[in-house]
């Protein structure tokens, strides 16, 4: 009975959407990507004339796009522009997510940004979204990737909020984050909090290891902490990649 209300109900676990975002703030205009599949999805486009670098942000497993405007602020002022992408089921878009619709998505939102400018590319995740950002990376590889607080795959720190459970066997979808950055040809820095209660240090310290990357270590952090979204050392790991 436990386990099969696991299986049945696991995404709702895993995937933790708000509703949505509402008005794009100042600086941003709302935009429709359309996935492979057929969704139109809303999003929010920071453009930058004359942009350094275009970012395409891909967020944790929680919440909707405004929680990440304060990063597209940051980066925007610097320069850069910013496409904060929404999947399929948050932020009031349509369809359920799953890590094949993501995978979709994330390819929508590279497509809009390859339209819309010349400047190079460099992908940041957040969490869960570093999964999907490592596998786009994979099959078209940026100037640069910035995981934000990577795990190492879905069942590793699945296990760790559910040492009861079979994790790896019940779960429909893996995000293996640490497969991916190994075979991707992209410079990979990972951002962590030494401090981290959601997503283990060493787990994000692996991922770094296996990309052959830069780890930056943010003393204290844990993993909501305003400055894992758009403090010095985040911001910093972006602009690296755009001199």
């Amino acid at each position: 009975m436990v386990l099969g209300g696991a299986f049945a109900f696991q995404r709702k676990l895993v995937f933790l959407p708000s509703g949505a975002a509402g008005g794009p703030p100042a600086g941003a205009h709302e935009v429709v990507l359309t996935t492979g599949d057929g969704l139109r999805l809303t999003a929010w486009h920071f453009p930058v004339a004359d942009a350094r670098a275009a970012v395409l942000v891909a967020p944790g497993n929680a919440g909707n796009r405004s929680l990440r405007a304060p990063l597209a602020r940051a980066l925007s002022a610097r320069g850069l522009s910013v496409l904060l992408l929404e999947y399929r089921g948050f932020g009031g878009n349509p369809g359920s997510p799953s890590e094949e619709g993501l995978a979709l998505d994330v390819r929508a939102a590279r497509d809009f940004l390859v339209r819309s400018t010349d400047a190079p590319l460099v992908y940041f995740g957040e969490s869960l979204g570093s999964a999907v950002v490592a596998e786009l990376a994979v099959e078209h590889p940026p100037a640069g990737v910035v995981l934000r607080s990577p795990f190492t795959d879905l069942a590793a720190v699945g296990r760790r909020h559910y040492p009861f459970l079979p994790v790896r066997w019940l779960l429909l979808d893996e995000f293996r984050t640490v497969d991916h950055v190994a075979r991707t040809a992209a410079p990979v820095t990972v951002v962590l909090g030494d401090a981290d209660s959601v997503v283990p240090p060493e787990q994000s310290r692996a991922v770094a290891d296996a990309a052959g990357g830069r780890a930056v270590v943010v003393p204290g952090a844990d993993h909501n902490d305003r400055v894992l979204l758009d403090g010095p050392e985040v911001v910093g790991a972006v602009l690296r990649f755009t001199s």
